[in-house]
């Protein structure tokens, strides 16, 4: 069984928004009074209730994920090793979202908020993070490492062929 952001065709941390633009979408394709075959009109409806059930699943689970769920802080170790599992697992919003929940930082946490700045793309916050990182353990050439390799993204972002990179990965997400 699909769960309700696959039923959508979302991803686990699609937020309420995207749910129901796709929910919106999904709809158009296969409402029941959309189907012309006589035959077919049975599965439009039942299509259409698993999308409504999926809807309303994955409203509730989004909603409260996004208000409660983040608003408590976890113990820098907790909030860490949640943001490397979202990370792994190819989601670095929602690791950005569990990592800012930790409730003290360190040279650690910094390197791991410019890892994934890096995986977002955003070079500057991301070089400003290794920064910190190096400030708090001047001594951890990783963190130094982090640190060129986030400047030197940042100045090949800012060339006309990283503009244009940028903006070519921008039309794909549309």
């Amino acid at each position: 069984m699909n769960t309700p952001f696959e039923e959508l065709g979302l991803r686990a941390w699609a937020d309420p928004e995207e749910i129901r633009a796709a929910y919106r979408t999904l709809v158009k394709q296969c409402h029941p009074d959309m189907v012309r075959d006589p035959a077919r009109t049975e599965e439009a409806q039942q299509r259409m209730i698993r999308l409504n059930l999926a809807y309303e699943e994955a409203l509730r689970l989004a909603t409260p994920r996004q208000h409660a769920a983040y608003a408590r802080e976890l113990p820098r170790g907790e909030a860490v090793a949640l943001a490397e599992k979202l990370l792994a697992r190819g989601n670095p919003e929602g690791a950005l979202r569990q990592l800012s929940r930790a409730e003290r930082k360190d040279a650690a946490w910094y390197d791991l908020d410019g890892r994934i700045l890096m995986r977002l793309e955003q070079y500057h916050e991301a070089h400003q993070a290794f920064r910190e990182a190096v400030r708090l353990d001047p001594e951890n050439n990783a963190y130094r490492s982090g640190a060129l390799d986030a400047a030197v993204a940042e100045k090949k972002a800012q060339t006309l062929t990283g503009r244009l990179r940028s903006w070519a990965r921008g039309l794909k997400k549309k």
